[in-house]
């Protein structure tokens, strides 16, 4: 399809200069295709498959923590692509001597043709068309048996030690490709369970999803109609029950070291809602008063990080309580990957030349394998079984070129006391298999775990591996469907607000202001977290709609702080529940009050200092000027402790000059002054100059 994506372009050019008739219509129009696919090409490099769940995931999770320098040559590269769609397009019009042409109109509608054409035939059609096949609403019904939480105790506890290696799939450990790359990871093979062509799911493809599906056996979804703000979320996939959560049941403690932040993309946050004592990420090794030099863009290098896994897996053994330390190691990462200093030196010689990423391959291959040795010479060997894991197939890196003309398939090792060394070829089987697997080889009589099956069990059942392996995936969206109601759990029709100033719904905690969107079955449609007030507008008028956020986004009078949720349906009422009602919690599906005209118009909170700000007691004056403002009043607050305190609120109407002064006093010390307007979607508030400064009756800020 590229010949035909490149040929639709030429002819788009040639349209473009035949005739000056709209021509900065046309001019525009190239020019938002062109940006659009130099965004897919950044996205596609950074995923190495198009506009993806994955994609979707990360623009809505915590992205603090992401190794950004390591992907500065592909950020280059898109400023160039997109400079080059602003500047092509016009500068080929100006230098453009026109003649004047009759066929102007049919001109311009062969051109908008053609636009079409090249969208069809390019990724972006492609990538948005199997989003939506993965996101549609589906009924999941008809699988929702097939999920199944371990319930029989465990009749002989072992002491487990998961070792994840950062995209190490096991087409590295290939002889023939990379002729002594990981010698040591293939003497491992030889002594383990060495599972065979173990393929990924969709929604299992970058870390954190690798880390959901091996050990909760679903694939990794956003919650029901959002994809931006996984951040916001209280709980991660709180209905899910994953390894973690059973193996607490079982007595076990459950603790992770991984080099990274635990914030990036919600790792910290799915591993402590999910049974983990300890979850020792970036920060906690920062505390350890480690040299800086081992320390990459990304975290702590794996040299340090592992040796530190042994020394908790000896504290933890002496300890005598059965339990689970996972690790996950970090200087593999795509695309070019990072040597520790225990490796300084590795050099892998190759005949694909010297490729960094092969020597970071080798140093783990060594760093690994010695972890495994230590913990197998300790007088605890015996009592452990040991998972040697990729977290997911490579992504885009140095050596794509040649994983592409390979057989794909992700590592996973099992070494323990009466494990019997040999190879287990599956030909149905993916990474939600890895946990029940794991769990059958502790307890024969357990075979599953979520929609993961044990690959020992020769009767095993079809499950989501199945479905997402065989005739295109065609029925695996209902797989996805029940994983994101994992999200919220089923009781969604009452909504409250509970003590942190959240909002519950079903088992989830949502930092406000949040919109539900119901369908004419009271059945949860849609969560929406960003540009709520716009949502609130565009949503469909047949569904019902419940928005949260504090009572100014509603009224005009709330200047208290207090809490209200606006339930509303185009054609049966409103009704306005305000702070005490929402403590008490109420139902969605309650009677509403009649009322005629439009629909209200919500405000929603715009910030105009870019963090909260340490303030000292005193009085002060707000005063800034702004370039463009709305044109009709609108409140301006100063917030303390994370919005939940209103320290001062003004309606306020810019001067000619776009002046605003709001003076208000503080008679504590506030550590996260925030200052904020309310404004609908449609209204814009750009601040010129901002300054806020004692009155002469004192304080400082």
């Amino acid at each position: 399809m590229t010949w035909i994506l490149l040929l639709s372009l030429l002819l788009l050019t040639v349209l473009l200069l035949a005739s000056r008739r709209w021509v900065w219509w046309k001019v525009s129009l190239m020019s938002v295709l062109l940006l659009a696919l130099s965004a897919w090409w950044l996205i596609n490099k950074l995923s190495g498959d198009g506009l993806n769940a994955a994609t979707l995931y990360h623009l809505g999770a915590d992205m603090e923590g992401a190794g950004v320098a390591d992907f500065k040559g592909y950020i280059a590269g898109f400023i160039a692509l997109a400079l080059a769609s602003l500047l092509l397009p016009l500068l080929l019009v100006r230098r453009r001597k026109w003649k004047e042409s009759r066929h102007g109109g049919a001109v311009f509608a062969g051109f908008a043709a053609m636009w079409l054409v090249a969208i069809a035939v390019s990724p972006l059609y492609r990538d948005g068309h199997r989003l939506y096949q993965q996101t549609r609403p589906v009924d999941y019904t008809v699988i929702a048996p097939e999920y199944h939480v371990p319930q029989q105790p465990l009749r002989k506890p072992r002491n487990i030690v998961w070792i994840y290696g950062e995209s190490l799939e096991r087409t590295y450990l290939d002889e023939a490709t990379f002729p002594g790359l990981m010698p040591n990871l293939n003497r491992l093979a030889a002594q383990s369970l060495d599972v065979r062509g173990l393929a990924q799911a969709e929604g299992g493809g970058w870390t954190i999803a690798g880390l959901v599906s091996s050990m909760c056996g679903v694939p990794l979804t956003t919650a029901q109609g959002d994809e931006n703000s996984m951040d916001r979320m209280g709980s991660f996939l709180p209905e899910a029950v994953c390894l973690g959560d059973y193996l607490k049941q079982q007595g076990y403690t459950n603790h992770y070291l991984g080099g990274a932040n635990g914030l990036f993309a919600g790792k910290g946050q799915f591993l402590a809602t999910h049974g983990f004592d300890e979850v020792h990420d970036l920060a906690w090794f920062k505390q350890q008063k480690i040299a800086r030099s081992h320390f990459s863009t990304w975290g702590v290098h794996d040299d340090v990080l592992l040796d530190k896994a042994y020394d908790r897996f000896m504290q933890l053994s002496k300890a005598g309580q059965p339990f689970m330390l996972t690790t996950l190691t970090m200087d593999t990462h795509h695309p070019a990957g990072h040597l520790p200093v225990a490796c300084k030196r590795t050099r892998y010689q190759s005949d694909y030349g010297n490729i960094g990423l092969l020597n970071a391959l080798k140093c783990t291959d060594g760093l690994i394998s010695k972890l495994v040795d230590r913990i197998q010479a300790s007088p605890y060997g015996e009592d452990t079984l040991i998972v040697i894991a990729s977290d997911h197939l490579a992504m885009p890196n140095d050596l794509s070129h040649v994983l592409a003309k390979q057989k794909r398939e992700n590592l996973l090792l099992f070494l323990g006391k009466d494990i019997e060394p040999r190879q287990l070829a599956t030909t149905a089987g993916s990474t939600l298999d890895s946990g029940a697997t794991l769990l059958s080889l502790v307890d024969p009589d357990i075979k599953a775990i979520g929609f993961g099956r044990s690959l020992l069990d020769p009767q095993r059942a079809d499950s989501a591996s199945v479905a997402a392996l065989r005739e295109g995936g065609k029925d695996f969206p209902r797989y996805l469907a029940f994983s994101r109601s994992l999200w919220l759990g089923d009781t969604t029709r009452q909504l409250r607000i509970d003590d942190e100033n959240q909002v519950v719904v079903g088992l989830q905690h949502v930092q406000p202001p949040v919109l539900l969107e119901y369908d004419k079955q009271w059945d949860l449609k849609s969560v929406y977290l960003e540009n709520t007030s716009k949502q609130f507008e565009q949503a469909d008028p047949a569904n019902t709609l419940a928005y949260v956020d504090r009572c100014t986004a509603f009224e005009d009078g709330s200047a208290d702080g207090d809490w209200c949720a606006m339930l509303v349906h185009r054609d049966k009422g409103i009704k306005l529940y305000r702070d005490d009602q929402l403590r008490q919690g109420f139902a969605v599906d309650a009677p509403l009050d009649a009322f005629n005209g439009p629909v209200p118009s919500i405000r929603q909170a715009h910030m105009i200092t870019e963090k909260g700000r340490r303030t000292r007691a005193g009085q002060y004056i707000l005063q800034l000027v702004a370039k463009q403002a709305p044109n009709r009043g609108f409140w301006i607050e100063a917030v303390s402790s994370k919005r939940k305190v209103v320290v001062a609120q003004q309606w306020v109407e810019p001067d000619a000059e776009g002046r605003i002064t709001v003076p208000f006093g503080l008679d504590h010390e506030v550590d996260d002054l925030e200052i904020r307007a309310w404004l609908n979607h449609a209204e814009k508030l750009a601040v010129d100059t901002f300054a806020l400064v004692p009155s002469r009756r004192g304080g400082r800020g």
